[in-house]
């Protein structure tokens, strides 16, 4: 007897880690939308697992993740985070408790956040066009300013002394640094501009720049330029047409790119994907939004971001022709006017998840 085309199909294995606030909500339209999309296919299909490491977790049992918590995901294809933050957690136990250990321990050196406008909606940019703000921001995601190095001393007195090292190996420098100009050299414009502050910061930017032009000989093919961090923010405000993909540190790269996706109408609406581009570990993906406690619950959570960054995962997962076809579905929804408030809508979550459903199964 012939096998079907859905018994033949591949099965990935996705770890589900939805976290805190609006990160539970838009995990759960994710997975809608993912289901329906394999299931229209039929070509693949998914196999969630979810993992309850939320902030109302740790409060209640004094840990996030199981000891071996780091060595069960790497059993995964991928893994699918909502988000961490909690008002009764401090930021630094929760971020360096889940997220942080996870990229660092998969060796998610890379992180990617696209950033376009989607028809349908509005950048605060008056005069923008939709294709003048069409950018890829990529981020070193393992070292710089987020490296946990330093300490406190004398923290119970009154002259407490807090140190913050970052740390920039040439290792580290170039691997980013070559995923930037491969991505560049991608995309149709070949442009690449690395963002620094090595007027301020002489030894581990002055590194850093260096670095990217030596890389940058091996790619004549890519138009390069150079941005002082803080006159980056002013460029992407006032000529936002004058760039195309970007690369900076970690703790730039977060800042510019929450930056990038209010430009782009929402940050609701930005997705993340946290690379190891070796495929030696299981990558992860994310909406870039945070937990939001404040709308969690209410049904409110734009979800784009989520669709997105799962239109990213399986892309990455080497399904190219769905990943295209989940982005296709998720313009048409918005270019249709169906969108939640952040965007100048009035639908909800599940009104939006199910648009995109449809329009999957249309497409």
């Amino acid at each position: 007897m012939p096998t079907t085309i859905r018994e033949r199909s591949r099965i990935y294995n996705i770890a589900s880690i939805p976290g805190d606030g609006i990160g539970v909500d838009i995990t759960e339209a994710a997975v809608q939308v993912l289901s329906t999309l394999s299931r229209s296919l039929g070509t693949f299909q998914f196999d969630f697992k979810t993992f309850d490491w939320s902030s109302d977790k740790y409060l209640e049992r004094g840990w996030y993740m199981e000891p071996d918590g780091l060595e069960q995901l790497t059993k995964y294809d991928a893994i699918y985070f909502g988000a961490v933050g909690s008002p009764d957690v401090p930021d630094h136990i929760s971020l360096w408790s889940l997220i942080l250990p996870i990229r660092k321990a998969l060796n998610q050196y890379v992180n990617v956040r696209p950033t376009r406008i989607l028809p349908g909606t509005k950048s605060p940019l008056g005069d923008v066009r939709r294709e003048d703000l069409d950018w890829v921001i990529v981020r070193e995601n393992s070292e710089g300013e987020y490296s946990g190095q330093g300490g406190t001393s004398h923290e119970h007195s009154d002259h407490a002394i807090a140190t913050e090292v970052s740390i920039f190996t040439q290792v580290g420098i170039e691997r980013i640094m070559r995923f930037a100009f491969e991505t560049a050299k991608s995309r149709p414009r070949k442009k690449l501009t690395m963002v620094t502050k090595s007027n301020a910061q002489r030894h581990g930017m002055v590194l850093w720049d260096k670095i990217f032009y030596q890389v940058a000989k091996g790619y004549p093919d890519v138009e390069i330029d150079k941005m002082l961090v803080d006159a980056m923010t002013v460029r992407m405000v006032l000529n936002p047409k004058s760039l195309d993909t970007i690369v900076a540190t970690n703790l730039h790269a977060d800042i510019l790119s929450d930056l990038a996706a209010a430009l782009s109408g929402s940050i609701g609406i930005a997705p993340s994907s946290n690379l190891d581009p070796t495929r030696k570990n299981p990558s992860m993906f994310e909406p870039i939004h945070g937990s939001a406690p404040d709308i969690a619950g209410k049904g409110i959570a734009n979800p784009v971001g989520a669709f997105w960054s799962a239109a990213e995962m399986v892309r990455w997962l080497g399904q190219e022709d769905a990943a295209d076809g989940l982005m296709k579905a998720i313009e048409n929804v918005t270019a249709a006017g169906i969108k939640t408030k952040d965007l100048g809508g009035d639908k909800y979550t599940k009104e939006v998840t199910e648009a995109v459903c449809t329009e999957i199964q249309k497409l």
